[in-house]
């Protein structure tokens, strides 16, 4: 056992029960609970974390009800019939050593469908249907419903439940006056919104049992006006504990709220602080969350008295061999997790499986096997950016022996430019993974090499990972002296001058505008910096803890424009999760956004455009062309001529726009095939 993480390591006692560390997998609603063969795959998806060392798994969010759906016919627990159905899930876990809850989920006005309800008719901002208020007897029968999902999470061979108050669901909507208006007794006065969910609990342990967990997933943090104060919520959390809260769970901001809590520029573990100020207000156990991807991080927050427990979700996406490589003193293999969002809650939110970009067998884990080969190949993998490192390591570890050609001096590609982004310091991490199994599985890496295609011919098979280059754009004047690519400025081969357009406004071009427009340190590094930033109150005075609290403009280190053709919104087609995180952070830091631009030429006055109809000039120093790329294919012709076994990977393939998703998830199915 690992001598560097004695705490995280350490079992729980919960007293009836035992869970043998304190690592948490938290909850996430992956799109498995609703497709074919849904069972069968999160039972594999469920065994896989639990073979990989975790303690306690608590599935994605499972309705009580048809009102409490996410969406319609969203996975939900109401009968005995789909209650057998989870024991493929609950016998695949216990198999392990492992325990498992059901988390129970009520979306109350966040229930993508006209039957949803909540504790008064006010319609979510981020909604499209209007909920209907619960009436007495609806309320009676919500509670019952609760308690009857919990029965049957019990039958179903659960450990435990997890009952969801927080994230801005039905709970949060009842405790708030934000979306409590109700007169009768189940509003007004804090003691009568905090009854409907002490009433689930209440109900819930006199029909389960004592042997039973039940985790309450808590709202410590609001991250919206009309929040709870921190009085109300050490309040709610001593009454929890006294209904039979078995352990409780941190929750940080409402889906509505306008503060990132777990995208990649939000520092690691910047939100237990706030479960570090609950500790001891409560005699149960309590679980930390958000934002913590490292065994290193878990151990000092354990150390530092933080918590009792750590809650990781998407790390488990990411590697769930997690505990098990810290438990055997071998971090420096962990899978990181780079919270980017791509795969994971983007696909969540758009109704697709859920995966994740530096692991696509997330899952996948019944259609992506990686079979030890009889027959090795000797193949040649040409680029070591994404695509080609993880073909290549894929490769490699199911027996084949691969040889990797990079150019340049070191491996990453576009990660070298990504991980230069302030706040997107995370993608070192991913570069440290790929570097170490590139060792581990004996990949032959040569730096500084070209591949000639002539020696095609010597390999069984040639992977061509070669990437993109940008397109070249018709603008007049497109070769001034004023004009740089986006590879310049982020490989700092240029210095760029005081003020900048930037043409294009896609992915790359709002990282370029973050880097350009940056000043001092990183943000994502420095938890107190990012609370002023992004306005949060650390000291739980603000109700919610931002209400009324100023945020701190960060200084913009230049004059910044971000400009596109497209009429319609400028990053309309960033992430669903984290698009609008960037467009706030560019706007504090006065960076322009034009859409609906036709650009006319550039000359040593600057950037002449027509937008409706009317010709302009920015007087800029510099133009920063960031407008699509083409794939690199320079050298496929010849080496298929010398090698008919040989295939275009990664942006090489297709070019649309850069994409590290879809190039390693097309690497990794390529590779488990070979």
């Amino acid at each position: 056992m690992s001598n560097n993480f004695p705490h995280l390591l350490s079992p729980l006692d919960l007293g009836f029960t035992k869970i043998k560390n304190r690592v948490l997998m938290g909850s996430m609603h992956t799109g498995l609970e609703e497709v074919k063969n849904g069972y069968k795959r999160m039972a594999a998806y469920f065994e896989e974390r639990a073979k990989g060392g975790v303690g306690l798994i608590v599935t994605g969010g499972i309705a009580p009800n048809i009102q409490g759906w996410v969406g319609p016919f969203s996975s939900k627990l109401t009968s005995k019939r789909i209650a057998r159905k989870h024991r493929l899930i609950t016998n695949a876990v216990h198999k392990h050593d492992a325990k498992i809850c059901l988390q129970i989920l009520h979306s109350g006005r966040y229930g993508y469908h006209p039957f949803s309800v909540s504790a008064s008719d006010i319609k979510s901002p981020i909604g499209k249907f209007k909920p209907k208020a619960l009436n007495e007897r609806g309320i009676q029968k919500t509670i019952r419903n609760y308690v009857r999902c919990a029965k049957l999470s019990k039958f179903a061979g659960y450990d435990g439940i997890e009952i969801m108050g927080s994230e801005g669901y039905l709970i949060n909507q009842f405790i708030t006056k934000r979306t409590n208006r109700r007169t009768d007794n189940w509003g007004g006065s804090y003691e009568n919104r905090i009854k409907f969910p002490l009433e689930i609990v209440k109900r819930t342990r006199q029909e389960v049992g004592e042997d039973f967990i039940i985790i309450f997933r808590l709202s410590m943090l609001d991250l919206v006006e009309g929040g709870s104060s921190w009085e109300e919520v050490v309040l709610l959390a001593k009454e929890l504990e006294k209904a039979g809260v078995t352990l409780i769970n941190t929750g940080i901001g409402w889906h509505e709220a306008r503060i990132p809590t777990i995208a990649t520029m939000v520092p690691r573990g910047a939100f237990s602080w706030v479960t570090k100020r609950m500790m001891g207000e409560v005699n149960i156990p309590l679980i930390t969350t958000n934002r913590i991807n490292t065994p290193e991080k878990a151990e000092e927050l354990l150390e530092n008295g933080h918590a009792n427990m750590i809650s990781m979700a998407r790390p488990f996406l990411a590697d769930p061999y997690f505990v098990k490589k810290a438990l055997n003193d071998k971090s420096e293999e962990i899978n990181t997790c780079i919270a980017c969002n791509q795969a994971c809650l983007d696909h969540a939110f758009n109704r697709k499986i859920a995966s994740c970009l530096v692991n696509p067998m997330a899952c996948h884990e019944t259609e992506i096997i990686l079979k030890t080969i009889t027959n090795s190949k000797n193949i040649a993998v040409v680029g070591a950016g994404p695509a080609g490192l993880a073909y290549a390591i894929t490769a490699a570890e199911r027996g084949h022996a691969v040889t990797l050609f990079e150019r340049s001096t070191s491996i990453g590609g576009q990660f070298n430019m990504a991980k230069k982004i302030p706040g997107k310091e995370e993608f070192n991490e991913t570069l440290r993974y790929f570097d170490n199994m590139l060792k581990k599985h004996q990949v032959k890496l040569l730096l500084n090499t070209s591949f000639d295609p002539v020696n095609a011919n010597k390999f069984d098979n040639v992977v061509l990972a070669t990437g993109i280059i940008p397109r070249e754009l018709k603008i007049n004047g497109i070769n001034h002296e004023k004009v740089i690519s986006y590879i310049d400025v982020l490989n700092e081969k240029v210095k760029v001058g005081e003020s900048v357009a930037l043409i294009g406004a896609g992915g790359i071009g709002f990282d370029v505008a973050e880097f350009l427009a940056h000043k001092g340190p990183s943000t994502s590094l420095d938890h107190v910096s990012f609370m002023k930033e992004w306005g949060v109150d650390m000291n739980l005075e603000a109700r919610g803890g931002v209400e009324g609290v100023h945020k701190v403009k960060p200084q913009s280190a230049r004059k910044v424009f971000l400009i596109q053709r497209k009429k319609g919104k400028v990053g309309a087609g960033l992430g669903k999760t984290t698009g609008w995180i960037h467009r706030f952070a560019l706007r504090n830091k006065n960076v322009k956004m034009l859409n609906g631009v036709s650009y006319d030429k550039i000359d040593d006055e600057g950037l002449h455009y027509t937008r409706n109809e009317k010709q302009s000039v920015l007087k800029v120093d510099h133009v920063v062309i960031c407008a699509g790329q083409l794939s690199n294919k320079a050298i496929y012709e010849e080496t298929k001529k010398n090698n008919q076994n040989t295939i275009l990977i990664g942006g090489a393939f297709e070019s649309t726009e850069l994409d590290a998703k879809r190039a390693i998830d097309q690497a990794v199915r390529i590779a488990a095939d070979i």
